[in-house]
């Protein structure tokens, strides 16, 4: 296969109680391999696609074939968006951002809380399904939405951080209160690996 389903690098119960663990299992174990798997479906029928990586294809969809191209769409998104998403969360993760990113975020927004309540009030109001993410664009930060599993990659941008508010990231536990799960959602953010993403965003 062209394409595999990342491991996580924690327990599926590590970002309890955040993130519970029946719906880690179902979110990484079957949400995410049916994007792998549509994804590898696609490119069994153009096999010169597999020469790319996700966030390539995603990077140029209009040179993706257009029998193909909506399933690249949603599940070459949905299958680079979740691999960002495992790696920007980590048990004990949280608290105030360090280093560059949050210095950038002082700078652009006045503060974390600042960034924070934004951001939260911004990716509850993404009608139906889809992502809040942080992008660097123009020497700034700029708070997203996109629906579904669309990508900032499609629109040039690279993905700093972003959470998920597809019910199937948080219905178990939080049920219709999305607010209250993208408030919590801060305790188990990687800042580390969110760095990391912002020196690769900054290039």
């Amino acid at each position: 296969m062209a394409f595999e389903l990342p491991p996580l690098h924690y327990d599926y119960a590590a970002l309890e109680p955040t993130i519970d663990e029946a719906t880690m299992k179902l979110h990484h174990d079957k949400h995410h391999q049916a994007y792998v798997t549509n994804l590898n479906g696609a490119v069994e029928k153009h096999p010169e696609l597999g020469k790319k990586t996700p966030e390539e294809l995603l990077a140029d969809l209009a040179s993706v074939p257009e029998d193909v191209r909506a399933t690249v769409r949603n599940n070459g998104g949905g299958h680079v968006n979740h691999t960002m998403f495992w790696q920007i969360m980590k048990p004990n993760g949280g608290g105030d951002p360090s280093g560059e990113i949050a210095a950038q975020i002082k700078a652009d927004f006045g503060g974390f809380a600042d960034f924070k309540k934004l951001f939260n009030e911004t990716t509850a109001k993404q009608f139906g399904s889809g992502w809040g993410f942080l992008v660097f664009k123009g020497g700034k930060l700029e708070i997203v939405t996109k629906p579904n599993q669309d990508s900032p990659l499609s629109d040039g941008l690279y993905p700093i951080l972003g959470n998920d508010v597809w019910e199937h990231a948080y219905y178990l536990k939080y049920q219709n209160r999305r607010p209250e799960y993208l408030a919590a959602w801060w305790d188990v953010v990687n800042w580390d690996e969110v760095n990391k993403r912002f020196a690769h965003a900054k290039k």
